[in-house]
């Protein structure tokens, strides 16, 4: 029974952690789950608090503070998925490359991987570093127990990679594409070593408490298809399946992945996240019907007014048409000065939807 357009009553005895991934199984839910992208961040004043007595990293690598911010954020906005407090970056630093936040900059990598010898030099033996984000999932996944999913993460092959040459954010991703076009054998060594170290790092996260890694290729975008399909899709199918064999689901989320969905989905991820730029339907039908989906409202709606904000989340809803697998979210993350009760409104309207009621 599909139990995602019922009323309130016996339906709302599953609890919110096991309707989150039991939406990432694509089993029956008694509503659609909700969370967002970046969900802890400066548009939120109890973060800001943090942020004015420790640095971005001082957070994450406090399992304290980087699990008070998460729980702050999902229980103030009543989310059904809690994301844990870090940064993508993080696997940088057990692999010998330093790198830190620079005010309005951004991350900046101070010694970019540029030869072969840069990436022989790379060490995949002291993922055990990163320890503290698992310390953080376990205060998290203690905190909230079966009230909320606990969502681990990590970036994908291609995205860290591209991080890790470029020595920060990038338009047109030149010194990455030289490395991949110029030098295939030192391009695969170097994702070779992105995946040992990355599924250790998500092997910590899922024996803390994660109910769900969720892999951020943040920059796939930047590939056309061929490139996708002959760089990028089997470093990060191995991450995805290697991190199913924990017997935990996978989300798998781009930004401009139009064109790449089909063979992004071909990851064999549970879960494919939809960017905004493309209605939800049309992405769920490129990913096919048989995969989950999540997504996708333009993170720049909130701050629209109520009704505009309420059109566009029932745009969405109603384009999901009550079919199981659909997780609500942002199609990127919330932005500093977004208004907080907007987010929550958002919380609230997908709780209270009903698509009989949308159906007139």
């Amino acid at each position: 029974m599909d139990l995602n357009n019922q009323n309130s009553g016996a339906a709302e005895t599953i609890l919110d952690g096991s309707r989150f991934v039991r939406a990432c199984l694509r089993k029956p839910v008694d509503r659609t789950p909700v969370w967002f992208l970046r969900q802890a961040g400066r548009y939120m004043q109890e973060y800001r608090e943090v942020r004015k007595h420790h640095t971005l990293v001082e957070i994450c690598k406090d399992p304290k503070l980087a699990a008070e911010v998460t729980i702050t954020a999902a229980e103030k906005l009543g989310v059904d998925a809690a994301i844990i407090f870090a940064d993508l970056l993080l696997p940088l630093e057990p692999m010998g490359l330093d790198f830190e936040f620079q005010a309005g900059e951004g991350p900046v990598v101070h010694h970019p991987v540029r030869t072969a010898e840069d990436v022989r030099a790379l060490r995949i033996d002291r993922a055990s570093e990163l320890g503290y984000v698992a310390r953080a999932i376990e205060k998290v996944a203690a905190h909230f127990r079966d009230r909320l999913g606990i969502i681990g993460f990590c970036g994908a092959p291609y995205t860290l990679a591209s991080y890790m040459i470029e020595g920060g954010g990038s338009r047109n991703y030149i010194e990455t594409k030289k490395l991949m076009y110029g030098n295939s054998t030192a391009w695969g060594s170097l994702l070779d070593k992105l995946v040992v170290v990355l599924t250790e790092y998500c092997s910590q996260q899922v024996q803390a408490g994660a109910d769900v890694i969720q892999i951020f290729d943040s920059w796939v975008g930047s590939l056309s298809l061929s490139d996708y399909r002959a760089y990028a899709f089997e470093a990060s199918k191995r991450l995805v399946r290697a991190v199913q064999a924990m017997g935990v689901p996978v989300i798998y989320f781009g930004v401009e992945t139009a064109g790449l969905l089909d063979q992004m989905a071909q990851t064999g991820a549970d879960v494919i996240g939809l960017d905004w730029r493309q209605p939800l339907d049309e992405g769920w039908r490129a990913v096919g019907h048989g995969r989950a989906v999540q997504g996708n409202l333009d993170p720049i709606t909130l701050f629209a007014p109520p009704d505009v904000l309420e059109q566009r989340v029932k745009e969405i809803l109603r384009a999901a048409n009550g079919r199981p697998g659909h997780i609500f979210n942002l199609g990127h993350g919330i932005v500093p000065q977004t208004p907080v009760e907007n987010v929550q409104a958002v919380v609230r309207m997908v709780r209270e939807f009903r698509l009989e009621d949308a159906r007139g």
